[in-house]
C-alpha cells in the first residue's frame, strides 16, 4: 500500500512539473506583443528614414537637387534629368537623428554624390557585399560594415533579404546584368516592434516568398514605381500588382510604397497606384505617402 501510495505521489510530481515545463515553453513561443511604434518618412524616390527601436536608419540616401544628372541611358523617358523633383525638406532635416545609414545598393538613385558628401564620414553604413563596403570606403567613410546575413545595431536585428534587380531575360545579357547588378532588402525586428521587411530593389522572386513565410512581416516596404527598360518587357522594380500580391500574401501587413515620382525610368506613379489599390478595395492597406510624409505603425 505505502509502495502504490509513493509511486502515485512521484507520478503526480512529475506530472505537475511536466506541466509547469510545457506552459513555460508556450510561455517562451508565444509572440509578444506589440507596444512600440515604429515611424518612416518619405524623403524622395527610396531614400526613406525608418525609426526603429530608438534607432534612425537614412535608407538609400540621393541628397541631390533636382535635375542634377542625365537620366539614365536604356530606360523609359531617358531624356529627363534626374531626380525629376527636389527634396521636400533640407538636407539638415534629412540627416537630423540618423544614427546609420543601409545602401541596398551602389545606383545613382540610392547613393549619389551629394549624400557622399553631405554624409558624415564616421557615420555607421551597411552594405551588401564586399564589392559596395569597398567602394563606399573608397569614398571616404570608415565604418563600413557588410551586412552578409545578420547584424545587431542599437537594439535592432538586421536581416539581409535576397532578390533579383530585373527580369531573366534582362539577366541573360552580360552587359545589362553587370549594369543592373544585386541589390539586398533588410528585415528589421526587435522586441515590442512590428516587424518590417524593406524589399529594396527586386522583382517579385522565390526570395521573396521565402522572407514573407521565414519572418512574417506586419510592415512591407515596396519599391513599387515599376521601372523600365528600353527593348526588354517587364520591369526591374515592383509595381502595383506586387502591390496587390503583397497583400494576398501578408493578410496582416500594411504595405508602404514607395520609389515613385522621382526618377526619369519610374513607370507608375502614386496617382495610378492609389487608383489601383481603391478599384481593388485593398486601400485600408496600403500606404502611399508623399514626399515629407510621416507613417507610423
Amino acid at each position: 500500500m505505502y509502495m502504490k501510495t509513493l509511486a502515485s505521489t512521484l507520478a503526480l510530481a512529475l506530472s505537475l512539473t511536466a506541466g509547469v515545463a510545457l506552459a513555460q515553453t508556450r510561455a517562451v513561443a508565444a509572440p509578444q506583443s506589440i507596444t512600440e511604434k515604429v515611424r518612416l518618412q518619405q524623403i524622395r524616390n527610396a531614400t526613406v528614414k525608418i525609426t526603429y527601436a530608438d534607432t534612425t536608419f537614412l535608407i538609400d540616401p540621393m541628397l541631390s537637387k533636382k535635375g542634377s544628372y542625365p537620366g539614365f541611358e536604356g530606360t523609359y523617358r531617358s531624356s529627363l534629368r534626374n531626380p525629376l523633383v527636389d527634396l521636400p525638406i533640407s538636407e539638415k532635416d534629412v540627416m537630423a537623428g540618423v544614427d546609420a545609414v543601409i545602401v541596398t545598393h551602389t545606383h545613382l538613385d540610392h547613393w549619389d554624390d551629394a549624400a557622399q558628401k553631405l554624409l558624415p564620414k564616421d557615420i555607421p553604413l551597411f552594405a551588401q557585399n564586399q564589392a559596395d563596403a569597398t567602394m563606399i570606403r573608397e569614398q571616404g567613410f570608415t565604418d563600413v560594415r557588410v551586412l552578409s546575413d545578420k547584424a545587431g545595431f542599437g537594439g535592432v536585428t538586421l536581416r539581409k533579404t535576397g532578390g533579383q534587380h530585373g527580369t531573366d531575360e534582362m539577366f541573360a545579357s552580360p552587359d545589362v546584368a553587370k549594369a543592373l547588378g544585386p541589390a539586398m532588402g533588410v528585415v528589421f525586428e526587435a522586441p515590442g516592434h512590428k516587424t518590417l521587411y524593406l524589399v529594396g530593389d527586386t522583382i517579385w522572386r522565390d526570395e521573396v516568398d521565402r522572407a514573407l513565410a521565414q519572418y512574417d512581416p506586419q510592415v512591407i516596404v515596396i519599391n513599387a514605381g515599376y521601372a523600365v527598360m528600353s527593348g526588354f518587357e517587364g520591369s526591374i522594380i515592383m509595381g502595383k500588382e506586387d502591390v496587390l500580391r503583397a497583400s494576398q500574401a501578408a493578410p496582416g501587413a500594411t504595405i508602404v510604397a514607395t520609389h515613385m515620382d522621382a526618377i526619369n525610368h519610374m513607370f507608375q506613379s502614386r496617382k495610378e497606384l492609389r487608383e489601383y489599390v481603391q478599384e481593388k478595395g485593398i486601400q485600408d492597406r496600403v500606404e502611399v505617402p508623399e514626399d515629407g510624409a510621416t507613417v507610423e505603425f
